[in-house]
């Protein structure tokens, strides 16, 4: 039994909490073991974090949207369940640090209240749907993606297709050709275009696919110049199913889309999907786009009149952070938020002013920052003057000056030195050394704790990431240099080089040199990657090579940023994958609860998700059997493969006909009523016997 009540009216979402507790229980009574546990934590929000103990949660904001009442909903969260501290991701989620994992289900069922969801926010699924923070306001846009990313985020919610996927998957929509939303290092990115036919204008989205950054990045292939809306649901579903079925699985740094792709060619790759169109349970799916038109605020309403106590410190901010909309007379306030981080006092107190005086609506940014949207002309003095009571109005948003940093070493367990001591650092040699610079977003700055690039590292004009260094027998902190990355628009990127490591107490030194040199030499309105690709590599090499020296009178370098101690280099087990060690009971206790669903989307007419769900538990049901043979499994296809040349063309196993022709008539029938259960009986007489056969095998070693 729940020891709280959830007040939950979705028996879905009810369900989940439910089953969260009663695991966590298991868990904790040892009758589940790590391993077996972590894969469905990560898909509940619920991510191990540096210090034991403790989690960190996520909370899934689909393109960064917030209302008044759910940042509300958050910040009673976090003061209840944690100390009060927001962070700000770049994929437009929060993350909420040191949660008991105990007290996981009761924060969750707290903020379903809201509408706020942490479901497949981690773990092996389809990521946080993120968007252009000015989707909606843009001048530029064709027309809103919002109401897109908000459909697909709710059609692949909790979708049996994608809960196990060999790695995340990540989907992204731009909102114009500037591709703010970086279409270009996602899995799936979609830019909006429309073209007009018998003076008709249609909607749609230049595709990309395969894209991603880590230790190998890549840019996305365009697969589709334009592909209409009502299209793209059932494309990424069959994308999604052959991710599924033909992804790897074992070797993690392999088992993103984008290696799927290198291996077998973009042109097979589409036919795969072609042939899950059958399969998929519509063709085409409309996307009701009603509910995101802006609601201006009456005019009638006065602006309280307020008088700025500095007025070239408020043109400065206007010039600053203030950005026109497409909506005559509204502007957009961007608030650059350091490091993403920022306290429950100062959200309540903004959540209060965008309700009363703009359009209860935020949208976190990529960049970790927040934009309040819907601010009528004669309301941003008044916004000013009560932002900056907040702390809320540092210049340079957008800008060199907004520095962004992943928590690295503070929290997580991949961190190798310390990203948010380093952006500490960097923003303030800016601002005091450089302040002319706050209004350059010419150049970004970009820090990743480890080669993981949670900070995006690769795609900054100026790029770290967290590594260690040696001097005898000691070890360093230290950061390597990446320059020449950058968006280049229309689903274009540049990836950084790396230049150089240096210490991490020198990289301040490092940024020092690139600046003055660049303002030395660059030629009048030159950008800064087209002067690093005039100078070159080597160039840049030759430049810093000073900093990255070490000597052994140079204490301080061995000694991290916001430490007093020597740096030790301490790496745990990353969760960022799902990782889970597959035992034959386990999988064949998942087999059962596969099956379980299938009958459930059985009996609520859900065909193709039962369809999908038996799917499943046949492929569970034959890894289970390949793993106690020792054999070793990878791919889905492969698990199909390998079972019926090892067991069934040998006769080891007794089948009418071969285990690929049942798995395969998934993408030969239409999900209708009548295949959905005889699909479900042919999965449950599969298992049956798989089962019966390992209870026969365990018998008879009892025997012997």
């Amino acid at each position: 039994m729940l020891s709280f009540r959830t007040e939950i009216e979705n028996p879905l979402v009810q369900k989940d909490i439910i089953e969260l507790d009663k695991k966590i229980q298991l868990f904790q009574n040892g009758k589940i073991d790590e391993d077996g546990f972590r894969s469905l934590r990560l898909a509940r929000g619920i991510y191990g974090q540096r210090q034991e103990g403790v989690q960190m949660i996520r909370i899934k904001l689909p393109f960064g949207r917030l209302s008044s009442e759910q940042l509300h909903r958050i910040a009673d969260v976090s003061d209840e369940y944690s100390k009060g501290r927001l962070h700000i991701t770049t994929r437009q989620d929060i993350q909420i640090h040191y949660v008991s994992l105990d007290r996981t289900p009761e924060l969750w069922a707290e903020l379903e209240k809201s509408d706020i969801t942490l479901r497949e926010a981690c773990g092996n699924a389809v990521r946080n749907v993120t968007a252009s923070e000015m989707a909606g306001i843009d001048p530029e846009e064709p027309f809103d993606v919002s109401p897109y990313a908000d459909a697909v985020f709710k059609f692949f919610l909790r979708n049996p297709i994608c809960q196990e996927l060999g790695r995340k998957f990540k989907i992204s929509f731009s909102s114009s050709e500037k591709d703010s939303a970086l279409s270009f290092i996602h899995d799936l990115g979609f830019i909006a275009k429309v073209k007009h036919e018998n003076q008709r204008e249609i909607r749609g989205f230049k595709v990309m696919i395969a894209g991603g950054l880590g230790a190998q990045p890549r840019q996305a292939d365009i697969l589709y110049d334009f592909l209409e809306t009502d299209k793209i649901i059932p494309f990424i579903e069959s994308t999604l199913r052959v991710f599924d079925r033909h992804g790897e699985r074992n070797r993690r740094a392999k088992a993103r889309l984008k290696h799927l792709v290198l291996k077998i060619g973009l042109e097979k790759f589409l036919e795969l999907v072609e042939e899950e169109k059958l399969a998929i349970s519509n063709q085409t799916v409309g996307i009701d786009t009603s509910e995101f038109d802006i609601e201006k605020k009456d005019p009638s309403i006065p602006a309280p009149e307020v008088e700025p106590e500095n007025d070239f410190a408020y043109e400065t901010w206007k010039k600053s952070n203030v950005l026109p909309q497409k909506q005559n007379g509204y502007y957009a306030i961007g608030i650059k938020v350091r490091l993403g981080d920022f306290y429950t006092d100062k959200a309540r107190k903004l959540a209060d002013l965008i309700k009363e005086y703009a359009q209860d609506e935020l949208r976190l940014t990529i960049n970790q920052d927040i934009l309040i949207r819907g601010v009528q002309a004669s309301f941003l003095p008044f916004f000013y003057v009560k932002l900056k009571e907040l702390g809320f109005t540092d210049l340079g948003y957008g800008s060199i000056m907004d520095v962004t940093s992943c928590p690295g070493t503070d929290t997580c367990n991949l961190g190798i030195a310390s990203s948010t001591g380093l952006a500490r650092e960097l923003e303030k040699t800016l601002s005091e050394e450089f302040p002319m610079y706050v209004e350059n977003k010419d150049i970004s700055i970009k820090i990743s704790g480890c080669m993981n690039a949670c900070g995006q590292h690769s795609i900054a004009q100026i790029g770290f990431y967290g590594m260690s260094m040696k001097k005898g027998k000691l070890v360093i902190p230290a950061f390597q240099v990446l320059l020449g990355g950058g968006n280049l628009g229309g689903g274009l990127g540049n990836f950084a080089d790396k230049i150089i490591k240096v210490p991490s107490k020198k990289a301040p030194d490092a940024l020092r040199l690139l600046i003055y040199d660049f303002e030395d030499k660059k030629a009048a309105d030159q950008s800064f990657n087209s002067y690093y690709l005039q100078q070159g590599k080597e160039y840049f090499y030759k430049l810093l090579k000073p900093v990255g020296e070490i000597k052994e009178e140079d204490k301080d370098l061995f000694i991290d940023w916001g430490h007093d101690e020597a740096y030790i280099k301490a790496i745990g087990v990353g969760e960022c994958a799902g990782v889970v060690i597959d035992l034959v009971s386990t999988l064949l206790f998942e087999s059962e609860e596969k099956l379980q669903n299938a009958s459930l989307g059985i009996e609520e007419e859900r065909w193709a998700d039962s369809i999908y769900h038996a799917y499943a538990s046949i492929v569970n049901t034959a890894k289970a059997v390949l793993i106690g043979e020792n054999i070793k499994t990878n791919t889905q296809s492969g698990i199909i493969k390998d079972f019926d040349q090892y067991f069934v063309e040998s006769g080891l196993i007794q089948m009418d006909g071969k285990l690929s022709d049942l798995v395969y008539k998934i993408k030969s029938n239409k999900p209708e009523s009548s295949f959905a259960k005889s699909y479900l009986n042919e999965a449950k007489r599969f298992y049956e016997l798989i089962d019966e056969l390992r209870i026969n095998a365990l018998n008879d070693e009892s025997k012997s």
